[in-house]
């Protein structure tokens, strides 16, 4: 989950409530869904939410939706913008894998030490969520005196009749025009960034394909190498009073709702946002299109009275709903015939056209609008009831021989854990030694994530064992031995299940010690398998994660459920490790079924 450092002080000034103590703060954060984590040694308090809301990543968002929560502010609130003195040109040799640009330009802005702070922390945490580690959209933040724009008359691909000052986003060869990147003294073509610049080995991967790579140029030359680095010339300072900023990506929508988060916050600091025209191939009049940014459209979804009701358990009238609906930063109307003719009385049937601002990217389900409804009445202020069923919950027997199993390996002497589904392709293939769509444990075709809000999670595990070697990868610090286990979720796709996914609960242990053999390992699993009266073979078998002719597979009851063994030392080398491991995995339906 993302952490946010936000300055007390700040907050109470932003949200013009100065007499919130640092606790009266925590606790309104709680209510809005933000967890109190830990202080910074500069007193800079830390939060982590949800990453749905990634208008909340920086201090300026936070207040937003504070000012909201307290009744100060109301209701969808879109920031006036002047017309247009800029316009970025996207000519045709802009790399085809990133071809798409936006941005703003800020001016009348004051940028103390805390306030550029911020914005850096803002930039950051969108590239490494939305942004996809840059991937998928790429800010650059510019101090705008820097910059010399071209006459559009005399700037490439430029409509005739335009007016004010252009950028070109292009592309150029590795090794063509120099600049000075940041945190250097130098000229440096692009490809010697990524040879010799740390930030620009860092995004190296990013367009190491590319023939051409992204590059921003302005009258004077060359000044962001996108999404890699800005150039020094151009850099922000305390001193900055106008800003330029530009966003490349993969796709429009990714990089306009970016930009637009960056908008809404610095016009939280008093500053004017001012529009760009984006010109792609050549301008309006040679038949390209023309987008006028940043995109501040509101949308609209609807949801209906019942449905608030429903999920929320309370009774309201609309004058009521439509209040909640202000209190979020969002405007609600009633948009269907069967509203009643008393506001204050009962109105089920009643739908809600409900405005969404520009900057609120998680509201994509009537859900997302309820969950609104809910945080501003207060989820602290529902009232517990039974439900209107004559059934007896109970635990399910899978939930059970979970809870079994848990149990004979504590008693074992291993630490339970509990570690996320998701994980990446590299961590369960690459760095264990595993082929995707082959035979063995850990083999079979994952299950993708479709958006993915991080290369850290792109897909549902296949099997359990990574999950367990990462943890000791991470406890290189501590002491051993480190005996760990966990009973936890897999995934497969298969095509002959009805959802395409097919879905397990796995048993996984690692011992992480001097002394750690095969014998080890299988004398605990002997030990479990007694514990549920089943019956256990160890055939010998080949894994490429585990040493040959020391693993072997786990037969239970004349069933091939798993694999037992040492691990490879390839993979003990991949993972920083310095001491044998042994382990296994098999499927927890074998000791009991499901």
């Amino acid at each position: 989950m993302p952490v946010v450092d936000i300055d007390p002080d700040e907050l109470r000034e932003l949200t013009g409530h100065d007499e919130k103590s640092d606790e009266d703060l925590k606790d309104d954060l709680f209510g809005l869904g933000l967890e109190f984590e830990g202080e910074t040694d500069e007193g800079l308090l830390q939060f982590e939410f949800g990453p749905d809301r990634l208008d909340r990543l920086s201090v300026e968002g936070v207040a937003r939706s504070l000012r909201y929560q307290y009744g100060d502010d109301r209701g969808v609130d879109v920031p006036d913008t002047n017309d247009p003195d800029f316009t970025f040109v996207v000519d045709g040799d802009v790399p085809d894998a990133r071809p798409y640009v936006t941005g703003a330009v800020v001016r009348g802005l004051d940028l103390d030490e805390a306030a550029l702070e911020s914005v850096i922390q803002l930039q950051e945490k969108l590239h490494a969520t939305m942004g996809r580690k840059r991937a998928k959209g790429a800010i650059g933040i510019h101090d705008l005196v820097a910059i010399k724009g071209d006459t559009l008359g005399e700037a490439p691909n430029a409509s005739e009749d335009s007016g004010g000052n252009s950028i070109t986003y292009t592309g150029i060869a590795p090794g063509g025009d120099t600049f000075v990147p940041l945190d250097s003294d130098r000229e440096l073509t692009p490809a010697e960034v990524l040879e010799e610049h740390s930030t620009g080995r860092t995004y190296a991967d990013l367009v190491a394909d590319y023939d051409r790579y992204p590059a921003i140029y302005d009258e004077l030359g060359l000044f962001s190498f996108p999404p890699v680095i800005n150039g020094r010339r151009t850099e922000v300072s305390t001193d900055s009073r106008e800003l330029l900023i530009e966003l490349t990506g993969t796709d429009q929508w990714t990089i306009d709702r970016m930009c637009a988060i960056i908008c809404y916050a610095l016009s939280a600091r008093g500053a004017t946002i001012e529009d760009v025209e984006v010109e792609y191939e050549g301008g309006s009049d040679a038949g390209g299109r023309t987008l006028r940014r940043p995109d501040f459209e509101v949308r609209s979804k609807s949801v209906t009275h019942d449905r608030i009701e429903t999920m929320l358990g309370v009774d309201l009238t609309e004058r009521e709903v439509v209040d909640l609906f202000e209190r979020s930063g969002l405007d609600a109307a009633v948009a269907d015939d069967a509203e009643s003719d008393d506001a204050d009385g009962p109105a089920d049937a009643t739908t809600y056209e409900v405005s969404i601002p520009p900057y609120r990217v998680d509201v994509l389900h009537p859900l997302d609008l309820v969950d609104d409804v809910g945080r501003a009445y207060g989820f602290d202020e529902l009232d517990p009831r039974y439900p209107d069923v004559g059934t007896v919950g109970g635990r399910h027997e899978r939930s059970r021989l979970e809870a079994a199993t848990r149990d004979v390996l504590t008693g074992l002497g291993f630490e339970d854990l509990l570690n996320f589904h998701m994980i990446s392709e590299p961590e369960v293939y690459d760095r264990m030694g595993v082929e995707s769509g082959t035979d063995v444990l850990g083999g079979g075709d994952p299950v993708g994530i479709t958006e993915p809000y991080s290369e850290d999670y792109t897909i549902l595990r296949p099997w359990a064992l990574p999950s367990l070697v990462m943890v000791l990868e991470n406890n290189t610090h501590r002491a051993y031995p480190q005996d760990l286990a966990e009973v936890g979720l897999v995934a497969e796709r298969d095509d002959d299940v009805n959802t395409r996914v097919a879905e397990s609960r796995h048993v996984a242990a690692v011992l992480a010690r001097t002394d750690a053999t095969y014998e080890d390992a299988k004398a605990r699993l002997q030990a479990v398998c007694r514990s549920f009266g089943v019956e256990l073979e160890t055939p010998p078998t080949a894994h490429p994660s585990f040493i040959d002719g020391r693993a072997a597979s786990v037969v239970i009851d004349g069933d091939d459920v798993g694999v037992v063994g040492e691990i490879h030392p390839a993979v003990l080398v991949e993972h920083d490790l310095e001491l044998p491991v042994a382990g296994f995995e098999f499927a927890l339906e074998a000791l009991g079924g499901e």
